[in-house]
């Protein structure tokens, strides 16, 4: 081959490539971009609405549909789901996942800043969140204290957090767990009264006293002048001292209707670290970032901090994924090692001479491919070295067929620069077709659509670009460094490894070979009933999406009954937090009563503050998974029967986020019909044997207190409905109307509601109602009770959307030890014979939904996958009988495959499928070894039967070689027993097993059957 030639007749300039791929891989190694995950953004929002004292009912009414609507009217719109609480909303909208995120996030904005005016104007809060995987905190810092109150906290936090925004490389920096302070100016309604001031008055002379409207300037002589006006609130005694109104010629100030003081507003988030109160600092890095570099750059940071702490609040770190990334580098680190090792070992029969020309083609190989992956702005994540692991395998095998090659034509007599340029130039176009067969098998991963596409874009893109660099080193480095290493005195029989080999391969392979070639019929009859038997084991091995995460932590969600107050659902997280607290492998646990954890998983999204919700996020020392599913189990077993609450103990899961392993999603406008369905859906996933956990949302109705109005009545009295509610509001919730700034810059709301009970409680009573007083047009205080009735009635805990249709979900979880896909089909046959009112039907949500949209590219994946190899194959074979025979040895790989997966417990998830995929074409590349190496000696004038034989024993060696190199290379990652990557390295490893033993016999016997024309 040409290249070859050049290269080893031009060694100088080969020299300089050599130590230049060096350097550029050296420099992309450490200058790439590291962390945990691949970083990858979706086009996914949330508008969260808070608007307090609202009901499901009125929020859908008044905020979600429009909303809905007008997000509906977008383009790209893939779905919009809604969930409305009290006083909360939800909406999710989904682009399609093609778009840009960016530009789609100020689409969204643009609508809700043109929706404003449609919406009700005393909306607490409208909040625009971007859902991205890369928003996952780095760090969570607890600074805690049993005594500090909760302001010296928070100012505390509030330091932390400003001097961690300055960091150029983090984002979305916060502080958690206190309760907000605020400016409370608690109305005496019956001074109001009293006075005739109505409410309107009241709240308009603190607002109107609250502005600063900025004065102009003025020119006097040659001097410019600014005009400053009285401007807004500087103290809480300007507050107290604003005029209200002027009764009977005396001046009446607020100080003289209402008590103004700083209060906090009511807790609904409670947070430990181990047990101990405190409040969160938490951080996200930014994307393409190195998480070390931020590391070193915050380092400095928190130890300064720390110093500056008072004696009575500690600080102690309770996450730090930077110690999480550099725990799985380095046991990466060590797994190359040992492949590194493991693959030495296989090329002991070439020598040492050829090993070390072998060996020098790993670190040049992995050098161009980390320069790829760097140019093709590829982090290094754990995927990515992944399939730099998965490639070491398959890296060196171009290097040990072209330098076996070199080798036999050196023990043929040829010297070692002939040998080096005709060995290659012999089996060149073989390793380009090897090559190009096994990146083909690849590269259509790299484009997966939707999230699960991007999550696992690294690996193929690391097996592409590494495998791709072998080729070229192969053809051009490895043929320079033979003709200058290898020696031509060698044994003819080669060393003592080799001879041992070929010893087996004359004695017992020959006598089998024989005895198939004779019999070929019987030998494929014999090869498709072990095929065909291994296809009827699929069902059993079973399908799934994403495992569990290897990672040694998990969450532990409580949810007491609905209504229970923030110090009921307290006391439950207290339990759990002494249960746990003796595991023998804990790290530290954070409890967070009222909300979920702050975000520390790509694909966990933290519930929102609701007072009957706790959550416990446990880390452990370095547990293995297993053991982490033992111990989670043990904890199932413990939390099952606690009355009065439900103690969930979740694992994370890998994967795009779902509602649970399984979900029903059941429909209907009617929202009795729904909670029927709910109920006869959760009593058919009850009975299902390994299910846990099953949970529907409608189990019970909430019961609310409705103010009755006498409109009539109102009316009569001149008294408008708005008003009373507003009244009413005001009264209960409390009506913000404004900022109070202090000369530090912090701001506090200014909230005007009616006085708290005594005893320190936030919470209003129901004796708030007797103490209201509504104004009438004519200046008149009428009491509450002669203008409405209050009565109780039940109403809907939640309203649910999907695609603007009201709906439900009720779901399980799955025990170990069950297939999640073999229970949910089981479900759905059930659900298929289960009669639905009419307008109402179910669609199967969970990992079937998941599945779906993560499957749903492989067909075309395979599609390009097989007509790619088969366009390859049929260009170097040049007819349709040689592809076929190469081709014979996919169905080979599958049965070791399924046998593996079988015999090691693990099913067809995501990864395996892709890793099957992958096996199509490594196992192709060593059939066309052996095909083409047939073909050519046919064309020398060998005899069928002879040639047949020839080449099985000649090609016998190297293909041995290659598949030990890439077992030895893969069997790290089975060592690591990791349940994302473990079931990829088992599939290939078993596949290889079973294609190298049996196309050994079958791929010649099918090549007698099916002999291809060939030109003397």
């Amino acid at each position: 081959m040409k290249i070859t030639d050049f290269s080893v007749k031009n060694y100088q300039f080969t020299l300089i490539v050599f130590v230049m791929l060096i350097a550029i891989g050296v420099n992309s190694l450490l200058n790439m971009p590291r962390g945990e995950d691949p970083d990858f953004a979706a086009p996914n929002f949330s508008v969260v609405v808070i608007y307090p004292g609202t009901s499901p009912k009125d929020m859908e009414e008044l905020v979600v549909d429009p909303i809905e609507k007008r997000m509906n009217e977008l383009d790209d719109i893939k779905r919009v789901i809604s969930r409305m609480d009290d006083g909360l909303a939800v909406i999710q909208i989904e682009f399609k996942y093609e778009t840009d995120p960016d530009k789609k996030y100020q689409d969204v904005v643009r609508e809700m800043d043109a929706l404003k005016n449609e919406l009700p104007p005393d909306i607490f809060d409208i909040n625009i969140q971007k859902f991205n995987p890369s928003d996952v905190n780095i760090i969570q810092i607890g600074l805690l204290s049993e005594t500090t109150p909760y302001k010296d906290l928070e100012e505390w936090s509030k330091k932390l957090k400003e001097r961690l925004e300055k960091v150029k490389t983090l984002k979305n920096v916060d502080n958690w767990a206190f309760p907000q302070q605020q400016v409370r100016v608690s109305l005496q309604l019956e001074k109001l009264a009293q006075y005739g001031i109505p409410l309107n008055k009241v709240l308009g002379a603190i607002q109107s006293e609250n502005v600063n409207i900025p004065g102009g300037s003025i020119e006097m002589g040659e001097k410019k002048f600014n005009i400053k006006t009285s401007g807004n609130y500087k103290s809480i005694d300007e507050i107290k001292n604003t005029i209200v109104s002027n009764a009977n010629g005396k001046l009446v100030y607020v100080k003289d209707i209402a008590e103004v003081n700083f209060n906090y507003e009511e807790q609904t988030y409670i947070a430990r670290l181990n047990g101990k109160r405190g409040v969160f600092v938490t951080a996200s890095r930014k994307m393409g970032t190195n998480i070390f570099a931020v590391e070193k750059e915050v380092k400095p940071i928190l130890e300064q901090f720390k110093k500056e702490l008072p004696k009575s609040i500690t600080y102690e770190q309770s996450f730090d994924n930077a110690h999480s990334v550099r725990t799985r580098l380095g046991g990466f680190t060590r797994d190359f090692a040992i492949a590194i090792f493991l693959v030495l070992l296989t090329l002991l029969p070439l020598g040492l001479r050829a090993s070390i020309v072998v060996m020098v083609s790993i670190p040049l190989s992995l050098a161009i491919g980390l320069f790829l992956l760097d140019m093709f702005g590829i982090t290094i994540n754990q995927l990515s070295i992944v399939g730099m692991v998965v490639a070491l395998g398959l890296l060196v095998d171009d290097s040990i067929v072209v330098v076996e090659n070199i080798e036999r034509y050196l023990r043929m007599g040829y010297g070692r620069r002939e040998a080096a340029m005709e060995a290659t130039k012999q089996i060149g176009l073989a390793v380009i077709g090897c090559t190009v067969t096994l990146i083909f098998a690849f590269l259509p991963l790299m484009f997966l659509p939707e999230g699960a596409g991007d999550f696992i874009r690294s690996l193929p893109a690391a097996v592409v670009t590494t495998v791709l660099a072998s080729l070229f080193v192969s053809l051009t480095i490895v043929p320079f460094l033979s003709s200058r290493i290898l020696s031509n005195h060698e044994n003819p029989e080669g060393n003592f490894f080799l001879r041992g080999l070929k010893k087996f391969i004359g004695g017992s392979y020959r006598r089998l070979l024989n005895v198939a070639i004779a019999r070929p019929v019987a030998t494929l009859l014999v090869a498709l009933a072990i095929f065909v038997g291994s296809l009827a084991l699929v069902p059993v091995v079973g399908f799934s999406v994403f495992p569990a995460s290897e990672k040694p932590m998990f969450l532990i969600n409580i949810e007491t009954p609905l209504g229970t107050s923030l110090q009921s659902t307290n006391q439950v997280a207290h339990y759990v937090e002494k249960e746990i607290s003796s595991l023998p492998d804990l790290k530290n646990y954070a409890t967070n009563v009222g909300r979920g954890n702050p975000r520390i998983y790509y694909n966990v999204v933290p519930q929102n503050e609701v007072s009957n919700y706790a959550q416990l996020f446990v880390q452990l020392k370095e547990t293995p998974p297993a053991e982490k599913r033992k111990l989670i189990d043990q904890l199932r077993a413990k939390f099952r029967h606690y009355p009065n609450a439900k103690i969930e103990v979740k694992d994370f899961e890998q994967g795009p986020p779902v509602e649970a392993p399984i979900a029903i999603r059941l429909f209907s406008e009617d929202l009795d019909t729904l909670r029927s369905l709910a109920f006869r859906v959760e009593a058919l996933l009850k009975k299902t044997p390994g299910t846990i956990y099953v949970n529907n949302e409608l189990t019970t109705l909430k019961t609310d207190l409705r103010v009755k109005v006498n409109k009539e009545k109102a009316g009569l009295l001149g008294v408008p409905v708005n008003e009373i509610d507003r009244t009413i509001r005001m009264s209960v919730a409390g009506l913000n109307i404004g900022t109070f700034r202090k000369e530090n810059g912090d701001e506090y709301n200014i909230t005007v509601t009616l006085p708290r009970p005594a005893g320190g409680e936030e919470r209003q009573t129901f004796e708030a109602f007797s103490k209201v007083y509504v104004t009438s047009v004519t200046g008149a205080s009428i009491p509450l009770n002669q203008l409405a009735d209050i009565r109780f009635e039940t109403s809907p805990v939640t309203i649910k959307h999907y695609e603007k249709d009201r709906y439900t979900v009720t779901t399980a979880f799955v025990q170990s030890g069950y297939n999640t896909g073999k229970l949910t089909g089981s479900i759905i046959k059930q659900l298929d014979t289960m009669k639905f009112p009419a307008n109402s039907h179910y669609v199967a949500a969970g990992e079937v939904e998941a599945s779906k949209e993560s499957f749903g590219g492989l067909g075309t994946i395979v599609l390009i996958t097989i007509f790619g190899i088969l366009g390859t194959l049929i260009l170097e074979f040049k007819t349709f009988r040689g592809t076929l025979i190469v081709l014979s040895v996919i169905p080979l790989g599958i049965i070791g495959a399924v046998l593996m997966l079988l015999a090691t417990g693990n099913t067809f998830s995501f990864v395996a499928v892709i890793g099957l995929i992958a096996l199509i074409g490594i196992e192709v590349k060593n059939s066309i070894l052996l095909v083409d190496y047939t073909d050519q000696l046919r064309k020398q004038g060998m005899s069928l039967d002879k040639a047949i034989q020839e080449a099985g024993e000649t090609r016998f060696v190297p293909i041995i070689l290659t598949t030990l190199t890439a077992i030895g290379g893969l069997l790290p990652l089975v060592i690591e027993n990791n349940p994302l990557y473990s079931p990829l390295a088992l599939v290939i490893i078993g596949g290889l097993i079973s294609s190298t033993l049996l196309t050994r016999i079958v791929t010649p016997v099918l090549y007698k059957l099916l002999a291809p024309k060939v030109t003397q």
